[in-house]
This record gives C-alpha cells, sequence and structure tokens, in this order.
C-alpha cells in the first residue's frame, strides 16, 4: 500500500532510522506504519477523533485471551499521540492473496470472530461497547450537529435522520452478550499463510456488547472488500442463522455511532 501522507517526525524518532513501510490509512486520517520486520506503529494527530491510549487498554486486557498485537510503548506530544505494538504473524484479509481467494478469506474471518467472541470473558471485561452506551453518544452528536447522514452507506442514505434516531430508539432486544471487536471489518483479521486466521488488530473499540452488532459490521464489510456475496458463507461458519431485524438495526447503528 502506498500512502502519499509525510511520515511524522515522531514516527521517524521512533523508527530511529530503521526502515518505514506505510501499512494503513483510516478514515479519520490515522497512518500505520511498519517500523523494519519487527513492530508497528500508528499515529494520530490531535483532533481526528482517534483514542490510541483508549486502544492500548484494550490491547493490554485482551491480550491475555485472544491473539492481539502486544503494546510496546503509548504516549502523546504536542503533535499527536502514537501506538507501537509487536509485530503478529499474519497479512489483513484485504491483502491481494486474499481478495483472490475471498473463500478462505471469509471462513478466516468468522472463525476468528467466533473464537475471538468464545475466548474473552465477559464478566471480567471493564469495558462496554452496549449499544445504550452508542445510542447516547448518537444523540449527543445529534446535539451537536455532526450528524446529516451525507456519508453513510447507501443502504441508509435515504432513510433520514429523524427516522434513524428513531429507529435507534427501538431495538432488538440482546441475543448473547460477548466482548466484541468493536471493528470487526475483515481488514482487522490477519491471516497466515495457511489460510487460517491468526490474530485481530484495531481494538479501540473494544466491550461487551451483544453478537450482533460485530456479526452485522463483519459480514457487510465482506461487500465492499470481496467480489460476489460471502455474507451467507460468514454466518454458516460462525455458526448463526442471520437475524435480519438484529443484522439491520447495528448496521444503522454503526453509520451513526462507528
Amino acid at each position: 500500500m502506498q500512502l502519499n501522507d509525510p511520515i511524522p517526525a515522531r514516527v521517524r524518532a521512533i523508527a530511529v532510522g530503521q526502515p518505514l513501510r506505510p501499512v494503513w490509512r483510516n478514515e479519520l486520517g490515522g497512518l500505520t506504519y511498519q517500523i523494519g520486520t519487527g513492530s508497528y506503529v500508528k499515529w494520530a494527530a490531535h483532533g481526528s477523533g482517534l483514542d490510541l491510549a483508549r486502544e492500548a487498554e484494550r490491547l493490554t486486557w485482551a491480550a491475555r485471551f485472544t491473539p492481539v498485537p502486544v503494546v510496546l510503548d503509548c504516549d502523546r506530544d504536542d503533535d499527536g499521540e502514537w501506538l507501537v505494538t509487536a509485530a503478529v504473524p499474519g497479512e489483513m484479509a484485504v491483502a491481494e492473496q486474499w481478495k483472490a481467494d475471498p473463500h478462505t478469506a471469509v471462513v478466516a474471518i468468522a472463525q476468528g470472530l467466533r473464537a475471538m467472541h468464545d475466548a474473552m470473558p465477559v464478566d471480567a471485561c471493564p469495558f462496554s461497547w452496549t449499544r445504550t452506551d452508542r445510542v447516547a453518544r448518537a444523540h449527543a452528536s445529534l446535539e451537536a450537529a455532526e450528524l446529516d447522514g451525507a456519508p453513510w452507506h447507501e443502504d441508509y442514505a435515504a432513510i433520514g435522520l429523524d427516522a434513524a434516531m428513531g429507529r435507534l430508539a427501538d431495538p432488538p432486544p440482546d441475543d448473547v452478550l460477548v466482548v466484541c471487536h468493536g471493528d470487526s471489518c475483515a481488514p482487522n483479521t490477519l491471516i497466515g499463510d495457511d489460510g487460517r486466521w491468526m490474530a485481530h488488530v484495531d481494538l479501540g473499540s473494544l466491550g461487551v456488547a451483544d453478537r450482533w452488532a460485530d456479526l452485522a459490521v463483519a459480514s457487510w464489510s465482506l461487500t465492499w472488500n470481496y467480489q460476489g456475496d460471502w455474507q451467507g458463507l460468514f454466518f454458516d461458519t460462525y455458526g448463526v442463522e442471520p437475524d435480519r431485524e438484529r443484522i439491520d438495526y447495528y448496521r444503522l447503528l454503526w453509520e451513526l455511532t462507528p
């Protein structure tokens, strides 16, 4: 992946002369680089909306139960904040190798998400990602005039903000509470050379929630990362029947509060 953004001075300092390879630029402008072959550094300018200290805290907790990057450093200065993690095996599920083999990628994503949900203990998790918390954030964003519907996915672009907020006020009951990834889109599963899932990354929103909060987004992301319809395989592999009401609800909630 090529990134045109200039490398932040702090990132160069952290690399200490080692090669830097751009890996990812997220929608909020956060940048990720590989340092040599042994670690990764995330950088976020102040005001981006990214909270890397929050992610570091969640990674440190999750590492006790499931494969995630180990935190090496996390700090901030006048320009922004950074998070350095040890390298973990595997490539993102949207690497060219796996885009060309979506069946393998989708099975790995579904198996990885199920394993993560099964491994992390709800009762011991100090973090929340419940719909109640997220709907409250949506209302706060509405009051701050930060929601206008313009960037919404085409599936929801025509619903209108008032109708969307009304829909969020009438949620389906929880199905199964798990510790959710919080951003279960395809790129955040790492796959090994053997086609099996290896680890998860980008856990800044990890917390307890209905499993459909993850399932709805993970299955949705397949439609914009791979050619063809792979949602049926995803749900079959995870081991659950698609629940259209919960899928629609949590996809709409994602549009308002990712």
